[in-house]
């Protein structure tokens, strides 16, 4: 869900401090309805049971709410469900009346920031187009491939407004497709019927083809993970490519070879390419194929990334360069699972850091949303050094420029990389 893991309660959040009332406290009869009242001042997007006070009887799942403070003055706007885990997204805060009108607001600001201030048309036609609460939209990903729209939806309230936006949507980018994706039990908890989006997604083709400026990518909608594709490694992909000519690469948990693909282009010498999912292996080698590399030079295997590396590491083995982007190990706060999480970081970056020789390249990718940078990279760190060996890290990023997050929303910045040479 990657923009989405804000969803997740963070009981480590700041929470805003009461304001002091600006003037008399308002009585409720003054408010504009349908609204919603906060138990005390949060600037965080995501409104818990916790921290949600009185709600007016004309509000309805899926309506847009007037949003109030204790003492009785605007806040903000957001969309209300109470049959959700977050019953209330805020999605502007403001002392000044708003409506519907501030939807179109923020999706035409959010197409100029990625169209007119970072030009990406100049050099791809994939890129996330809304990043839910980093542009605004709480509840709602959109992301672009060629003339397809792909929209995942997390709120009732968006899923009840986004055929009304979608015309807009396609004028402003020129596309003519759409595709919806609701998670099921996210669904049947928000009261979604995707069902009632089969007219408008009809006409959506199952396959596409993409460009990252000189790659082309075929995107798979029915067999690939998520989205289909990930350009918020866009630009992470580019740089790897740069960095390793002549070298010899090992990519784990390849994907549909993102990497692999960008490393032969670059000029790498041989790329070995790891995955588990079968399905993705196949679009893999027809990403490949699009892209005229030589199956001489990049090789395919077909089975899991911990039982590979382990094997390497027996046979002793090492390569030039190591990249590791295994999927999100940590979905949840439960102590538990997410120990059991790091644990799978630190076992598998363990062994991917020893594959590399002595001055290599290595570079590892952590996507769970609740993880913070910070942590990640102690975990990496720590397994290292069980090494006896050393990173020597010249770089930490993140994904591009079209995965913006705001300042009041902090949690929802994913994806980590660390860029390190293993001493």
């Amino acid at each position: 869900m990657e923009a989405e893991d804000a969803e997740l309660e963070n009981p480590k959040a700041p929470i805003d401090p009461i304001r002091p009332p600006k003037g008399d406290p308002i009585p409720q009869s003054q408010w504009q309805k349908p609204w919603a009242q906060l138990k005390f001042v949060s600037f965080q997007p995501a409104i818990f049971p916790r921290m949600l006070g009185e709600v007016s009887r004309d509000a309805r799942p899926g309506d847009l709410v007037n949003v109030y403070d204790k003492f009785g003055h605007r806040v903000g706007i957001g969309l209300f469900n109470p049959r959700a885990k977050m019953p209330l997204r805020v999605v502007v805060h403001t002392d000044q009346p708003m409506g519907e009108e501030y939807f179109e607001t923020a999706i035409r600001r959010a197409v100029a920031l990625r169209r007119e201030m970072f030009k990406l048309d100049a050099t791809t036609n994939a890129y996330r187009v809304l990043n839910s609460d980093g542009d605004g939209v709480s509840g709602l990903t959109i992301d672009r491939y060629a003339d397809t729209l792909y929209c995942d939806v997390y709120s009732l309230g968006i899923f009840l407004r986004l055929p009304k936006w979608l015309p807009l949507l396609h004028e402003l980018l020129g596309t003519k497709h759409v595709r919806v994706h609701v998670d099921h039990d996210l669904g049947s908890l928000e009261g979604i019927k995707p069902s009632q989006m089969k007219e408008i997604t009809a006409s959506a083709p199952d396959k596409v083809r993409i460009r990252e400026g000189d790659v082309k990518y075929e995107v798979d909608f029915a067999e690939g993970h998520k989205t289909g594709f990930f350009c918020d490694q866009r630009d992470n992909r580019k740089r790897f490519g740069q960095l390793v000519k002549d070298l010899r690469v090992l990519d784990l948990c390849s994907y549909t070879g993102g990497f692999s693909i960008n490393a032969i282009l670059g000029g790498a010498a041989e790329v070995t390419a790891v995955d588990l999912d079968e399905k993705v292996i196949a679009q893999g080698r027809r990403n490949a194929n699009l892209n005229q590399v030589s199956p001489n030079k990049l090789k395919w295997v077909h089975t899991d990334a911990f039982a590979y590396a382990r094997q390497m590491q027996k046979n002793g083995e090492q390569f030039d360069a190591v990249l590791c982007d295994p999927p999100k190990f940590v979905m949840t706060r439960d102590p538990a699972f997410a120990a059991e999480g790091m644990r799978k970081y630190a076992d598998l970056n363990t062994i991917a850091a020893s594959l590399v020789k002595p001055g290599g390249l290595f570079v590892t990718c952590s996507c769970s949303g609740l993880v913070s940078l910070e942590d990640f990279e102690g975990c990496v760190i720590k397994g290292v050094h069980r090494l006896g060996r050393r990173l020597q890290i010249f770089d930490r990023t993140g994904p591009g420029v079209d995965h913006p997050v705001y300042s009041n929303c902090l949690e929802s910045r994913y994806l980590k990389l660390l860029w390190a040479r293993v001493v």
